[in-house]
């Protein structure tokens, strides 16, 4: 591409902005969408759904940080993997990788747009999301949602951001992020020391007739509320000191967000209750908060409004955390050749992987179109399949290279990679039973871009392997050897 180079991005984030990359994902629509989901399967036990899947995805998270440490480079679980694996194996997971970090920006752009809607309903500018209709354009002689306008534009202005500039776009997700954990810190004071919190709202625990075995597939549906960690070090090389910080990156916003999601749940519970939770669905945490926090606060008015400013900020710091992440693993698949050349380019003015992030954008802005559940439920499988070959690389590396320089090793080896297969492996097989039932469409599309991968990696190998052959040799164009 003209004007771009084959470089390494400028490192310009710091712990703190790896950091809030982190959080800035796994706190995001998850914890306001999913907590009336987790609600609804297994009643109070909710609480233990996030515990559990806090605790599932630890066992990753050591491998991520071993891995990160010793193999300092963009990409993330593609990186790694193509370091370790075959061409084959390692196209394929960078494959998942992207689509899923893609299809993930679409859901919370999704989430973002109610969100929003509901913002300016609290202050009198638009009827309830609901009631919200169409906006006619006359240019496609067609009428289009409201909030499909709304994902599609959240989804353009911070593909911009990213495009233009790094720092800019890391700096923003640790504003925003502080934000909306300051707001959500505030919703649990007031609702531990509200009247209506009750312990009694717990018992009983689990529901009845399913009891404990809800929990399970609870967990597979909410997976992805703890993927986020893994967007740290899709940004390696642009992170100061990265084979110390990115570990303590991971190790930081995996713990915050496990208790963040714990007492968020904890207090919605305690005072709506897994039925009201439930019941309230999307809105479950600011119907929480409407009901225990005090009305006439200046600018905001009420506690409901204060938490869907709160989950406005948490969808686009999400939104904006996969942007970058899904366009670093494209850049770095187009840097290894397993893509494009151009999505391994640098560009030469905003320091950007400016095709890498076009081009996921593409992907992204068409997913919109999508029903939020398909995105979430496609978001979390592939999640959960990439996690696996994680934890698998960790485990050949070190076999393979047992003297490698690793600045941080796991405690307990081998028993945190195998455990994290293993629990990966069943919720996986939980999800794809749930979806054979629910949501064949995800299944479906899922399966496309396996497909749709196959079919680019043998046409990416021929566009390589054809300028390696050369020009083909002819018999007329073999010169006889004449006799002295």
């Amino acid at each position: 591409m003209s004007g771009s180079q084959t470089r390494s991005p400028d490192a310009e984030l710091g712990l703190l902005d790896a950091t809030m990359i982190g959080m800035g994902a796994m706190i995001g629509a998850g914890i306001f969408v999913l907590t009336g989901l987790a609600a609804e399967i297994a009643g109070p036990a909710a609480i233990i759904v996030f515990a559990l899947n806090g605790v599932v995805t630890a066992f990753t998270g050591l491998s991520y940080a071993e891995l990160a440490s010793s193999i300092p480079k963009s990409g993330g679980g593609y990186a790694f993997v193509r370091e370790i694996f075959d061409d084959l194996s390692s196209f394929i997971m960078g494959w998942m990788l992207w689509f899923a970090y893609m299809i993930a920006g679409a859901l919370y752009a999704l989430g973002f747009a109610p969100n929003f809607l509901e913002l300016l309903h609290v202050y009198g500018i638009v009827p309830p999301p609901g009631e919200v209709g169409a906006v006619a354009l006359p240019i496609v002689d067609r009428a289009i949602s409201v909030g499909f306008l709304l994902a599609f534009v959240a989804v353009l202005g911070l593909v911009a951001l990213n495009a233009v500039s790094t720092a800019a776009s890391g700096k923003t997700e640790t504003v925003f992020t502080i934000i909306k954990v300051t707001i959500l810190l505030v919703f649990v004071a007031f609702g531990v020391a509200s009247p209506m919190f009750s312990g009694a709202e717990f018992q009983p625990l689990f529901p009845g007739g399913s009891g404990a075995a809800a929990v399970l597939p609870a967990m597979g549906l909410t997976f992805i509320a703890f993927e986020g960690y893994d967007l740290i070090t899709t940004v390696t090389e642009e992170v100061k000191n990265p084979r110390e910080n990115i570990p303590k990156a991971i190790f930081v916003s995996l713990a915050v967000t496990v208790v963040v999601y714990l007492a968020v749940v904890t207090v919605a519970v305690g005072t709506l209750g897994a039925d009201g939770l439930a019941e309230a669905g999307e809105a479950g945490i600011a119907t929480a908060a409407t009901s225990f926090m005090p009305t006439g606060l200046p600018i905001i008015q009420n506690g409901g409004a204060l938490v869907v400013f709160g989950a406005v900020f948490s969808t686009l710091t999400a939104l904006n955390a996969v942007v970058i992440a899904s366009s670093r693993v494209a850049f770095s698949m187009g840097r290894e050749g397993q893509l494009l050349p151009s999505f391994g380019q640098i560009h030469h003015r905003y320091g950007t992987p400016f095709v890498a992030i076009l081009a996921s954008a593409v992907v992204m802005l068409g997913s919109v179109a999508l029903p939020t559940q398909s995105a979430g439920n496609m978001s979390s499988l592939f999640f959960l399949l990439s996690f696996v070959i994680v934890n698998v690389a960790a485990i050949r590396l070190r076999r393979e290279r047992p003297n490698m320089h690793r600045p941080y090793e796991m405690p307990f080896y081998p028993a945190p990679p195998l455990i994290g297969i293993a629990l990966n492996l069943v919720l996986t097989g939980v999800l794809v039973e749930y979806l054979l039932r629910t949501d064949p469409l995800a299944l479906g599309l899922s399966a496309g871009w396996i497909l749709l991968g196959g079919v680019a990696y043998l046409i990416l190998n021929r566009l390589r392997a054809e300028p390696e052959a050369g020009p083909a040799v002819t018999d007329t164009d073999i010169t006889p050897e004449t006799e002295d």
